[in-house]
C-alpha cells in the first residue's frame, strides 16, 4: 500500500487542499530509470542525467523538454534576381542571399546566420520569389521569419530600393552609379561609364560588387560573382549578378559584360538589339543589360532568375507541405533536405 508523508498540509479559503512546498519528483539517472521494474504508463520521474522530466507511455520512456515542442533547422533563402536594364544598361542585381548552414557565408560576404527555431505542428509561410522581367526588380523569398529581398534593377533613371543586391548603373547618361544592396544579403552594383561610351555596370551579387562599365571598346561591366553553399551536400554557386550591356558607337561595337558565376545573365553587345541573357532559374541571379546603338535603338535587358528556398533538418521530423508550393525532397545521412522551387504556401513539422 502507498504511504503519503508530509510535514504540513493546509487548506485555503475554498477548502481545497494546498501543499506549501514545491513538488519534488523522484530523481534517477538514465541508467537507473531504464532499470526500473515494470514501469506503468503515466509514470513520471526527473532524469538527472539529461535534466529533463521523463514519462513512460506504456512502451518507452520519453523526455518532456523544450525540444518536445520545438526544433531547429538550417536554411538557404534566395530571392528572385532582377531583370537587366534596357539600352547599354546595367545588369540586374542578384536576389538577397541568406544562409545558416555549416558556418557558410551569407550575402555580401557576411557571416552565417543563426539556425531557425520552429514550433512543431505550427504553420509557416514559404514563398519562392520570382525573377523580374527586363528593368524590373525581383520578388522576395520568405521562410517563416526569414525574408530575402528581391534583386535591384535600374528603372526610369533611378535604382529600386530594399534590394538583395543592387543593379549596375546605366551607360547612357553618366557616369551613373550602381544601386545599393542590403547588408547581410548582397552588394552594390558597379557604376556605368556614361555617355562617353561605357557600358552599364554589372549587377551586384552575393559576394562581390558588379564591375565598372569599361571605356575600352564601349564594353559592359561584368556581373559580380555568386556564393557557394553545400546545404544540399553538393557545393552549388548561386546568385550571380547580371553583366552590363555594351554600346555601339563610332563604328566600335562594345561587348556586353559577362554574367557573374552562379547563373548571372550576360549583357548584350552594343549592336545586338535583341534581348540579353536571362539569369538562371532557381539561382536568384540577375539578368544581363541590353545593348545600345546610337541612332538605331536599344536592346532589351534579360529577365532575372527565380529564387529558391532550401531547408535541412533531422529526418526524425516529418514535414507537411501545403498546396501552392513546388518542392522535392532527399536525404543525406541523418538529415532531410527539402528544396522549394516555385510558389507560395505553408509548411508544418511534426
Amino acid at each position: 500500500m502507498s504511504e503519503l508523508k508530509t510535514n504540513k498540509i493546509s487548506t485555503n479559503d475554498q477548502n481545497n487542499v494546498a501543499i506549501d512546498n514545491a513538488l519534488n519528483l523522484k530523481s534517477y539517472t538514465t541508467a537507473q530509470r531504464d532499470a526500473l521494474p515494470s514501469p506503468q504508463a503515466g509514470d513520471t520521474v526527473y532524469n538527472s542525467t539529461t535534466g529533463t522530466i521523463d514519462y513512460y507511455n506504456g512502451t518507452a520512456w520519453y523526455s518532456s523538454s523544450e525540444n518536445t515542442f520545438s526544433f531547429t533547422l538550417d536554411y538557404l533563402v534566395i530571392a528572385g534576381g532582377a531583370g537587366g536594364a534596357t539600352g547599354n544598361g546595367g545588369g540586374g542585381g542578384a536576389g538577397g542571399y541568406r544562409n545558416s548552414y555549416n558556418s557558410e557565408a551569407s550575402g555580401g560576404g557576411s557571416s552565417s546566420e543563426t539556425i531557425l527555431t520552429l514550433i512543431k505542428n505550427t504553420s509557416y509561410t514559404v514563398t519562392v520569389g520570382g525573377g523580374g522581367a527586363a528593368h524590373t526588380k525581383g520578388s522576395d523569398s520568405v521562410l517563416a521569419t526569414v525574408t530575402s529581398n528581391g534583386g535591384g534593377s535600374y528603372i526610369g533613371g533611378s535604382h529600386t530600393t530594399s534590394n538583395g543586391s543592387g543593379a549596375g548603373g546605366n551607360g547612357q547618361a553618366g557616369p551613373s552609379t550602381g544601386g545599393s544592396g542590403t547588408t547581410g544579403q548582397g552588394t552594390s552594383g558597379g557604376n556605368g561609364h556614361g555617355s562617353d561610351g561605357g557600358g552599364g555596370g554589372g549587377g551586384g551579387s552575393a559576394t562581390a560588387g558588379g564591375n565598372y562599365g569599361g571605356t575600352a571598346n564601349n564594353t559592359g561591366g561584368n556581373g559580380g560573382a555568386g556564393t557557394a553553399s553545400s546545404i544540399t551536400s553538393s557545393s552549388v554557386t548561386r546568385a550571380g549578378g547580371g553583366g552590363g550591356g555594351g554600346r555601339f558607337n563610332s563604328g566600335v561595337d562594345g561587348p556586353g559584360g559577362a554574367g557573374g558565376s552562379g547563373g548571372g545573365g550576360a549583357g548584350a553587345a552594343g549592336s545586338n538589339l535583341g534581348t540579353a541573357t536571362a539569369g538562371s532559374v532557381n539561382t536568384g541571379s540577375g539578368g544581363g543589360g541590353g545593348g545600345g546603338q546610337s541612332g538605331v535603338g536599344n536592346g532589351t535587358g534579360g529577365a532575372g532568375g527565380s529564387g529558391i528556398v532550401i531547408v535541412r533538418y533531422p529526418t526524425a521530423r516529418t514535414i507537411t507541405i501545403g498546396a501552392g508550393l513546388t518542392s522535392s525532397s532527399t536525404t543525406s545521412g541523418s538529415d532531410t533536405i527539402v528544396t522549394f522551387t516555385a510558389g507560395t504556401g505553408t509548411v508544418s513539422f511534426a
